[in-house]
């Protein structure tokens, strides 16, 4: 695609169509052939989104090492959009009772789920970036768990957005994730002091509460996040989850959802109770070395390998690299939509629960 203010526009606009007019029409395909088209979306952007598959290969092989060649980097870069395809197939498989997609998708550590909340204090089911995070949310609320989420609808704080704008990315991304939860999203914006009440009051009802704890720090955070090893290298991260679940006993499981190589099959693997003992740090230490293991074993899943200013502000990759800078929040949303995946960027800024 052409690049400059003419560019944007045509990226903007195809995928507005393939999320208002291909994507609905590839959910209710049978699933193998929906998920094959989605695939050969993805490939087409590979082949025409000249600057973000630079971008994304470059970052790969700048974190992961000089062991991932140039070949690899590519394959990778190629699934990354052919994921980003796929994405929004299983938002649309959410339809009604969302059995379109449930029954495509294999969920493995249930167990340890149903034996955490036997135990009444309620789950906190921590996740990355990672695959179809925010479908799998949504897929366990169809399943039968009551589930709130953190995180925030970032196409209603996007700047430059109209209200046409908003209310259509409402409808086409929010509304079929929506459907399945228990509760509406509490959005963790910097000095809402609710937010951890209102996740507190999630678990007191023995109900799952999930989170994505990967998020790159705002400004506003920097002063409470931990270093922590990830991705063999050292990353800043806000470990307010540790808080939570420390105040409140809920035990804290992780939660991955990973695509079979046929891409319309996929797997959700929960785990068991991660250890809480040791201070903040040693806590999130854990969790954070479960989601390096989830992305060095599928690395294309992970979404922030197209922002190299995101990478950058975790602390993966030099600061000044490409001229890299902390993104505002417009700035980050507008990247998701540009790459089908319209979530926020942020989802674990939690206060001390009241």
């Amino acid at each position: 695609m052409a690049d400059g203010h003419a560019g944007s526009l045509l990226r903007r606009a195809e995928g507005v169509l393939y999320w208002a007019v291909a994507a609905p029409v590839l959910g209710r395909m049978p699933a193998a052939l929906g998920y094959r088209l989605a695939c050969r979306r993805g490939d087409w952007l590979f082949a025409h989104e000249t600057g973000k598959r630079a971008e994304l290969a470059r970052n790969l092989q700048h974190v992961l090492g000089d062991d991932l060649g140039s070949e690899a980097a590519q394959q990778m870069t190629r699934e990354w959009f052919r994921l980003a395809s796929c994405e929004a197939v299983d938002v649309k498989r959410l339809r009604q009772s969302g059995r379109a997609l449930r029954r495509l998708v294999e969920i493995r550590g249930r167990e340890h789920l149903e034996t955490a909340l036997a135990a009444g204090n309620g789950v906190i089911i921590c996740s990355a970036h990672f695959g179809s995070y925010d479908s799998a949310f949504s897929m366990l609320g169809a399943s039968g768990y009551p589930v709130t989420t953190i995180g925030r609808w970032q196409h209603n704080y996007t700047a430059g957005l109209s209200a046409a704008e908003r209310r259509f990315w409402d409808r086409v991304h929010a509304t079929p994730l929506r459907r399945h939860r228990e509760r509406p999203n509490i959005e963790p914006w910097p000095g809402r002091f609710d937010v951890g009440a209102r996740a507190a009051a999630v678990l007191r009802a023995n109900e799952v509460l999930t989170i994505v704890i990967d998020a790159p720090p705002l400004d506003s955070d920097k002063t409470r996040t931990v270093e922590v090893p990830f991705l063999g290298r050292r990353a800043r991260l806000v470990p307010g989850v540790v808080t939570l679940a420390q105040l409140t006993g809920a035990p804290v499981l992780m939660g991955f959802m990973y695509r079979s190589a046929d891409y319309w099959h996929q797997v959700l693997e929960i785990s068991a109770p991660l250890p809480m003992e040791g201070d903040q740090s040693a806590a999130f230490t854990r969790f954070a070395a479960d989601m390096s293991t989830a992305i060095a074993r599928s690395p294309a899943h992970w979404r922030y390998w197209a922002s190299t200013a995101d990478l950058a502000n975790l602390g993966l990759v030099p600061t000044k690299r490409d001229g890299a800078r902390q993104p505002d929040l417009a700035q980050l949303a507008d990247e998701s939509f540009l790459t089908d995946r319209p979530a926020e960027p942020s989802a674990d800024r939690l206060a001390a629960p009241g």
